[in-house]
């Protein structure tokens, strides 16, 4: 005030001197030039040179700025970043491999709690954040997916049974899924469990080819539990071996990815390709074995439909006369 200084007149002057200013163009023998104020490098090279800048007061006339400001350096961030109006540190951070998505945020967040003096708090963001507002969702979505499954075939068999010996070699490919995450060391995140929802459809088809042919031939074609089961899994053999391994060999792009994104196409793709080979495996042999089992449990109660048996026909003597 004493110097008649305006402040955005110093603010003015330290943007041309040590920033830029961009004035015009101007057109000289055809070309075209940019006109940008600026001080010369040799007198904007030291923090010193600031005092030696000059602005122009309300009276016009020119004040250094040494008489009007003090310079002197202090340590600070190159930026400040905000989050939710506060000032904030950003801390990112990965899972080992091996390691879960929600064990790694439980362990920063136990780490954050004991290191941070009093005052200090701390959110998570992006796709960590995400995972904590979904919870544990899918606990609860998996089931209400097989349920969904058990319950559709249900109405469709108009039975609660037959409907259990689909669904029961769900378990066997989760196992193989799990096993397959595992060995490749890979963490258990939200694309490994949108696998294994996937797994859960993808199980029951298969076993659906082998319990459907096997329900008919027990009920239609008089034959009993295992035999039934028997024929019903070498004659749905073919099928199911195709249809499983054209599925298998799709999703090998997704396994063997590279690039950005990779890791979510190979957390997907793992889940579903190592499932998808113990659902082929385990239930070839294990469904005509749930098949047979849930069967003589339904007989065993009386509930189940006898087999048709084809009528017997019995031969009447015929009288024969002789010819006199």
């Amino acid at each position: 005030k004493k110097q008649d200084v305006n402040v955005n007149d110093v603010f003015q002057t330290l943007q041309v001197y040590l920033g830029s200013l961009y004035v015009n163009d101007f057109n000289f023998l055809g070309r075209t030039y940019r006109v940008v104020a600026q001080a010369e490098a040799p007198f904007r090279a030291r923090p010193e040179d600031i005092r030696a800048l000059q602005t122009r007061n309300q009276s016009g006339q020119m004040v250094p700025l040494g008489a009007v400001l003090d310079v002197k350096q202090i340590a600070g961030p190159d930026r400040i970043s905000r989050y939710n109006q506060y000032r904030t540190a950003e801390i990112n951070g990965g899972a080992a491999p091996g390691v879960s998505t929600g064990t790694a945020i439980d362990t920063m967040e136990k780490i954050a709690t004991d290191t941070l003096p009093q005052g200090y708090t701390f959110e998570w963001t992006e796709l960590a954040y995400q995972e904590k507002l979904a919870g544990n969702t899918a606990l609860l979505i998996f089931p209400l997916c097989v349920l969904f499954v058990w319950l559709t075939h249900s109405a469709e068999y108009e039975s609660f049974a037959l409907s259990t010996a689909i669904i029961l070699i769900v378990p066997m490919c989760l196992l193989a899924g799990i096993s397959g995450v595992w060995f490749r060391g890979m963490d258990n995140n939200i694309f490994t469990q949108i696998g294994f929802i996937v797994l859960a459809g993808l199980s029951a088809k298969n076993a659906v080819l082998i319990v459907e042919f096997a329900k008919q031939q027990n009920e239609e074609h008089g034959l009993n539990a295992i035999d039934a089961a028997i024929e019903a899994a070498r004659l749905r053999l073919r099928p199911i071996l195709m249809t499983s391994f054209a599925f298998i060999l799709g999703v090998v792009p997704l396994v063997i990815a590279r690039g950005a994104g990779a890791e979510m196409r190979q957390a997907l793709g793992t889940a579903v390709f190592y499932g998808m080979i113990g659902v082929t495996l385990f239930g070839i042999f294990l469904t005509p074995v749930f098949f047979v089992t849930i069967r003589r449990l339904i007989d065993r109660r009386g509930r189940g439909p006898k087999p048709t048996q084809p009528p017997r026909v019995e031969a009447e003597p015929a009288a024969v006369g002789a010819a006199g």
